[in-house]
């Protein structure tokens, strides 16, 4: 237990939440609170609730983030719980794939260089690669089987440069942190400290059920393998050559969960347009005259536009290389590029590129060319100085006829010779050469570029932005609209023809298929990857017939925001093939081919299922290692189909039958799942290769029903970060705050798809809050005898009981739509308010005993699936009550009386107006005596209870020409028009009527927008009069008057009460809903 005291401040609330959470988490693991079991007969709808998680890489500790993702799924459990609902969460460790492994390997190779313990010499500290970030999961102190001492010098992981300082900064001693060159270690060190961690947090977990990943253990190993040999079997996992992001150094396919950075990055392609150089060769390249073909190779994603083509562009200060390509063919290009097409079997060494020359693009200037399908025989190369060299070729085709970006650099060139000067460009290499017409663009004609740069005014090839937002728009109607005025397929469309003339090219060896990764991406291990042709087991992802049934299933499933069913759609329509196999790092071997592992996101698109029966196969082992009723090999394909895909049952099998039963009930029991909370950055890989998955193998009424993505997790407004310290895990949150202050922040933190905010001011109020709130409760129950007895009688008890109706009603709500911010709000800050706003009203009479009782008991209920250690200590402890509150069930209440709201918040509005007038009226001035016997002590409130005259008919018009459901009303003519029709309008002076009418149709028109239509109501649909008589000592009270008197406006004798202040009343006239009150000395 932290001290009471930390640098001089008390932290005894915060310490006194983490003494009740450890007392109520002994409770709960006492009496196996979240121990889920099946029934023998199936659940109706709404009997049980089995939501899950995407388990979370075991490569460090868990932060802020997997918590606020977990909270959905925790909330709502705990929410269905609750209810009386049998509710599954379980939770598991994923350890496959690179993580866990990059970090081993890391470890390795630093003791290789720097020595055991590694002495790092701060001089090389700049130069080494920066870790991989994700590699390190917190900043933590230590607990569990390695124990250590953190030094200050390791307060900060992200600090840390080498993979030594990262494991010094969990608390680990160099003897120790050697250890973790065995990846296996950390399979046994992180997972039982993120189970207590989690078990801390309070998460409602059934704990029996949870196992790691990998081939270590057995059970998940068989399950995995049955999986895939499925798959397999359906034709869903083939052999194929094809393009995929890959790591030179892991020497494999690296997918999204294999990167430190450029998740979700994909291949993209060019075509690499061979342009032939001309002899004579310059010096650097003269060797190589005579003896082969070389080429300046420009990648492009226009192929359709080369027969425009002018010159080629290069870098002037760019760095090149003539690169052998085959026995014939070299190359020149960046060593980027050669390194990728190193790996796409275009290099005469296969992934080592060959460089026989270096060079720069000062050395290509002015090379001669001659280049496929261009209508001018030779072109020459020029320099163009925004030029990219990380993207592409570094080897440019320059079209000016239809690139923005050729046209205004040619035209640099073609008009400015102080600029071919300095780069030693003849003429002849530019003067003789125009524009070619090769498209006609509906909208910019046929030389489209030199068009829009005119319409944008763009003077130089440096304007960038607006060379891009050009660029976009062109290319864009070019290709839909466009059509080819040259060549052979002159009067086709571009979007048509492109991919014929791509064709020609590749078949008459004028080009080859360049790919490279879209964006730059960083594996685990930490180089930058390359695009590679690798022969590898995929998955057929975007298959047909196999699509349509993920969309059948997607749409039967609640995604709980349009956001999300977009991004799943929109994920569907570009998914393909999908690389499942790995050579390098940890996992499950492919059953019929053990020289690859199955990846990481290939292993964990069905294991939902395999909660329902890992208790019952794993006895609660983590790692599958009690065999002790059932072995690993006695878990056959044969027993797998039993279990999970109704096929007939296993007779072979010597595992007993009433167990075989067992797991089938367990499955169709808990099946399908509900519910699976995750961070939306999942939804474009993990989560709809479940839904794949699930419709490939199980039957239709197993197909998953929910699936609820959240945004990104900030800390303080900003984004989490390591590099920054702006980051922290679930042990130091819980430490810092208690894991009740915590989890009340992540409900308020947000919901939805945009990114939440984990604000520490927050955290630090909910401290407060919850220590305030049970103390209050506390000392209620010490004075009871203090409480007024027998059944509501007061306006405010009515008002009181009805208010705990409505959070009740509108919490159930939110709850039941995952909106646990909204739940919050209801559940507790609303019915706090309310509880204090009728401690105040009460007065003399004192509160209700009854209704304080229903208000603790409601209060208690309703907050626990967010802080049910808080609910729990003061449902057993402060109440008295047996039992479990989390399993207590919803509160019970009666229908909410909204009128009685309408009139609750009629009195309060009143009471706050009225202040507001008095202080105006009496104590504006800064001469007046402010003294208490100089105080006013009569008050007169003035009702107008109904509009009548202009303002009703007006008010009858808007309600005719509002739809309620939209709250939009009809076009202001059509209004205007009905009202010159009305008689009121008829029968007055129309200048004046229409001076009067406009600013009053205008203020309800924006009432009514604003709160609903009834604020178009000719009258409140409660008595004015009768609300503010009934609380005339609590007005009375609030405003510090001795006398109040309730009288209407449209009375005259009370009108001349006002005596001197007629003229206040005049200024402040009376309406439906908004009286007005003048004070007067008696």
């Amino acid at each position: 237990m932290a001290s009471n005291t930390e640098d001089g401040k008390s932290f005894a609330r915060r310490d006194r939440l983490l003494e009740i959470e450890s007392q109520v988490q002994k409770w709960w693991e006492e009496n196996e609170i979240f121990r889920a079991d099946s029934l023998k007969t199936p659940p109706k709808p709404g009997e049980k609730f089995f939501g899950n998680f995407p388990y979370p890489y075991m490569n460090g500790y868990l932060h802020l983030g997997h918590a606020f993702s977990l909270s959905k799924l925790e909330f709502a459990s705990a929410y269905h719980r609750l209810r009386g609902v049998n509710v599954l969460l379980p939770f598991a460790f994923h350890c496959t794939g690179m993580p866990i492994k990059a970090s081993a390997d890391k470890l390795s190779r630093e003791i290789k260089t720097f020595g055991d313990p590694p002495v790092f010499p701060s001089a090389l500290d700049d130069q080494i690669n920066e870790p991989d970030t994700e590699i390190v999961e917190e900043v933590a102190k230590t607990a569990g089987k390695f124990k250590g001492k953190k030094s200050k010098a390791a307060s900060k992981a992200s600090s840390s440069k080498f993979q030594w300082e990262i494991m010094r900064s969990y608390g680990l001693s160099d003897a120790e942190i050697s250890q973790f060159r065995d990846p296996y270690i950390w399979l046994t060190y992180f997972p039982p400290l993120a189970m207590e961690d989690l078990k801390a947090f309070g998460l409602g977990c059934d704990w029996r059920r949870s196992f790691i990943t990998t081939e270590v253990n057995p059970f998940y190993d068989s399950y995995v393998r049955w999986q895939m040999r499925k798959l397999k079997k359906m034709g869903k996992i083939v052999k194929d050559l094809r393009s995929t992001i890959y790591s030179p150094l892991d020497g494999q396919p690296c997918a999204d969960h294999d990167r430190a950075s450029g998740e979700g990055v994909q291949p993209q392609e060019f075509t690499l347009v061979k342009m032939e150089v001309i002899p004579p060769f310059p010096p650097k390249l003269r060797a190589l005259e005579g003896r082969r073909k070389v080429f300046l190779a420009a990648a492009t994603s226009r192929p359709e536009t080369m027969y425009g083509q002018t010159n080629a562009w290069v870098l002037p200060d760019g760095k090149y290389g003539a690169f052998e390509i085959n026995d014939t063919d070299v190359f020149i290009l960046t060593e980027r590029a050669a390194l990728n097409l190193s790996y796409q079997k275009l290099s005469h060494v296969l992934e080592k590129p060959s460089c026989l020359a270096e060079l720069t693009g000062h050395d290509l200037i002015g090379l001669p060319l001659k280049s496929p399908l261009a209508f001018n025989e030779i072109i020459y190369t020029l320099p163009m100085f925004s030029l990219l060299l990380d993207k592409g070729s570094g080897i440019v085709t320059s079209v000016p006829s239809d690139s923005p970006d050729d046209f205004m650099a040619f035209h640099d060139l073609k008009t400015k010779p102080v600029l071919r000067s300095k780069f030693g460009i003849k003429e002849e290499w530019v003067l003789p050469f125009e524009i070619i017409p090769i498209i006609d663009d509906p909208e910019f004609g046929d030389k489209s570029a030199e068009k829009i740069c005119k319409d944008y005014r763009i003077q130089s090839q440096n304007e960038k932005d607006k060379l891009a937002e050009a660029k976009e728009l062109i290319y864009r109607g070019g290709f839909y609209e466009g059509t080819m005025l040259v060549g052979e397929f002159a009067g086709m469309r571009v979007k048509e023809a492109k991919n014929l003339i791509k064709s020609k090219l590749l078949e008459l060896g004028q080009a080859v298929i360049y790919s490279e990764p879209a964006m730059k991406v960083i594996s685990r291990s930490g180089d930058e990857c390359v695009v590679a042709l690798t022969d590898q087991w995929y998955i057929t992802y975007g298959e047909p017939e196999w699509k349509q049934q993920a969309k059948d299933c997607l749409a039967s499933m609640n995604l709980y925001s349009n956001e999300a069913r977009h991004s799943f759609e929109d994920t569907l329509n570009w998914l393909e093939q999908w690389a499942c196999s790995r050579s390098y790092g940890l996992g499950t071997r492919l059953p019929w081919d053990e020289d690859f592992l199955i990846e990481s996101l290939s292993d964990s698109t069905l294991y939902m299922a395999y909660y329902t029966v890992s208790h019952l196969l794993q006895k609660g082992n983590l790692y599958g290692s009690d065999t002790s009723s059932v072995k690993p090999q006695q878990m056959t394909d044969e027993v797998w189909d039993y279990i999970f895909c109704g096929s007939p049952f296993p007779e072979s099998s010597d595992i007993c039958s009433c167990l075989l039963k067992k797991m089938k009930q367990e499955f169709e029991y808990w099946y399908p799942f509900d519910v699976r909370t995750s961070g939306k950055d999942l939804i474009r890989n993990h989560l709809t290769f479940c839904v794949y998955n699930h419709t490939a193998i199980l039957d239709k009424r197993y197909w998953p029903r929910g699936f609820r993505s959240n945004g990104h997790l900030l800390l303080n407004s900003e984004k989490m970060s390591k590099s920054t310290g702006n980051f922290k895990t679930i042990r130091e949150a819980i430490q810092e705050f208690s894991a009740e202050a915590t989890r009340f922040c992540l409900a308020d933190a947000g919901d939805g798809m945009d990114d939440a905010n984990f604000a520490f001011e927050t955290v630090n109020a909910a401290i407060l809050r919850l220590t305030k709130e049970l103390s209050w409760m506390q000392e209620v129950i010490e004075g009871e005898g203090s409480l007024r007895k027998g059944p509501c009688s007061t306006y405010a008890d009515h008002v009181f009981a009805n208010e705990m109706n409505i959070a009740v009603q509108m919490t159930e709500k939110n709850y039941s739509e995952f909106m646990f911010r909204e739940a919050l709000k209801t559940g507790f800050y609303d019915l706090q308010a309310a509880r204090d706003e009728y401690r105040f009203s009460c007065g003399k009479g004192g509160m209700n005993r009854d209704l304080l009782w229903r208000f603790m008991d409601v209060q208690t209920r309703i907050i626990t699936p967010i802080c049910p250690h808080f609910a729990e200590y003061v449902w057993r402890e402060v109440l008295r009550n047996e039992g479990f509150v989390v399993k207590a069930g919803w509160p019970e209440a009666d229908t909410p009386d909204l009128t009685l709201k309408l009139a609750n918040k009629y009195l309060q509005d009143s009471i706050v107006s009225f202040r507001k007038l008095l202080q105006k009226q009496v104590l504006g001035s800064k001469k007046a005596d402010r003294s208490a016997e100089n105080r006013p002590n009569l008050g007169l409130i003035y009702i107008s209870e109904q509009y009548d005259g202009w303002k009703a008919e007006c008010l009858k018009i808007l309600q005719s020409k509002f739809d309620a459901e939209t709250r939009e009303f009809a076009p202001d003519n059509e209004i205007l028009e009905e009202l010159q029709q009305s008689d009121v309008w008829q029968g007055g002076n129309f200048k004046e009527i229409q001076k009067l009418c406009m600013p009053f149709v205008k203020f309800k028109k924006d009432e009514a927008i604003a709160v609903g239509v009834h604020a178009l109501d000719l009258k409140q649909p409660f008595g004015e009069i009768e609300v503010l008589e009934e609380n005339l000592e609590l007005i009375k009270r609030q405003l510090g008057l001795e006398e109040i008197e309730i009288l209407s406006a449209a009375d005259s004798d009370a009108v001349e009460k006002a005596g001197q202040f007629s003229s206040v009343l005049n200024q402040n006239q009376p309406s439906p809903g908004n009286p007005t009150a003048i004070f007067l000395f008696e």
